[in-house]
């Protein structure tokens, strides 16, 4: 009798053993899964986040890009309409001489 109950006790331990063994190891696998499942979402968001702001700073730079365009077209066409200006005075005769226009009032006619 003592045997039997020596032997029902061993089953019941190493039963328990291997029950405790196993949800240890259950939960530790969940435990990792859980981490990783975190770590994931995190490199996730921290992906979506750099993507936010690369396109950010290339819209930036889009926009830069064509504001300096912009300038640059608008001196241009600034540059080009004071040299016609120019042009144009100086075929006239005026802007040559710094008497308003008048070409020979320098020239002193003796009388």
């Amino acid at each position: 009798m003592m045997m039997m109950v020596v032997v029902v006790a061993t089953v019941v331990m190493v039963v328990v053993v291997v029950v405790v063994i196993i949800v240890i190891v259950i939960m530790i696998t969940v435990v990792v899964m859980v981490i990783v499942i975190m770590v994931v979402i995190v490199v996730m968001v921290i992906m979506v986040v750099v993507m936010v702001v690369v396109v950010i700073l290339v819209v930036v730079v889009i926009i830069i890009m064509v504001v300096t365009m912009v300038m640059l077209v608008v001196m241009l066409i600034v540059v080009v309409m004071v040299m016609v200006r120019r042009r144009r005075r100086r075929k006239d005769g005026r802007r040559r001489w710094g008497n308003g226009g008048r070409k020979w009032d320098s020239v002193h006619w003796e009388t």
